[in-house]
């Protein structure tokens, strides 16, 4: 059987709920909800929207939105089952988010190490929060305008004989649905899938995620 590696977004996939748009429901004024809508319509890049959103953000909140988060965010039911099945497995999993370090890593902490973490990064030595893109597109992304260029990293880190395997739920994770040889998708990334004809699994939580490999591919716990 050819190799797997998975790639499994952050936001709303591994948390129960977008962070960024938790932050921005809680800290921001409103003037980030016509860039969410944006981004949703794909009407501006998400690169240009993430940064906008949080520059609305003035520094002096970073401790208040850690706290937050950690006390907030909940992990999807069975995501732990599921490191410890990649890792049984050897199977490379890839965390790759269009969130950003400060809240990434610490909420993912106690589940690492992985195969790697791709985000944004972030800065904070102005008067609001800056975001940096380490993870830039490169020349063959479509889009130009991504984030952290979730298909770039596939092809930056995918073998020749590997499947590479999505695992996302929104706008950020469709183009690397689009490159991917399975897709694992749950909410708005299920209605792009289905508006471009793109095949999917449909999940709830990382036993349905296991469920799937194991059916569609024959890794066995």
């Amino acid at each position: 059987m050819s190799k797997l590696v998975i790639y499994c977004d952050f936001d709303g996939t591994i948390t129960n709920q977008d962070n960024i748009i938790s932050i921005m429901k809680k800290f921001a004024p409103p003037e980030y909800l016509p860039i969410k809508e944006n981004i949703l319509g794909q009407k501006q890049s998400i690169r240009e929207g993430v940064a906008a959103m949080f520059a609305l953000l003035p520094v002096s909140l970073k401790d208040q939105i850690i706290s937050y988060l950690l006390e907030q965010a909940q992990i999807r039911e069975g995501f732990a089952e599921f490191v410890s099945y990649t890792r049984k497995n050897n199977i490379p999993l890839y965390i790759v988010s269009g969130g950003i370090d400060f809240f990434v890593t610490p909420i993912l902490e106690q589940f690492g190490p992985f195969s790697g973490l791709y985000c944004n990064e972030s800065d904070f030595s102005g008067d609001t929060i800056q975001i940096k893109f380490p993870h830039g597109c490169d020349a063959l992304c479509s889009s130009q305008g991504c984030g952290c260029c979730k298909p770039s990293i596939i092809r930056q880190l995918q073998g020749t004989d590997a499947l590479s395997v999505v695992i996302g739920d929104s706008i950020t994770d469709l183009e690397a649905a689009k490159l991917a040889d399975i897709v694992i998708a749950r909410d708005f990334l299920i209605e792009k899938c289905e508006q471009l004809n793109i095949p999917y699994e449909p999940f709830e939580n990382f036993q349905d995620v296991i469920s799937i490999i194991e059916t569609k591919l024959g890794v066995e716990i």
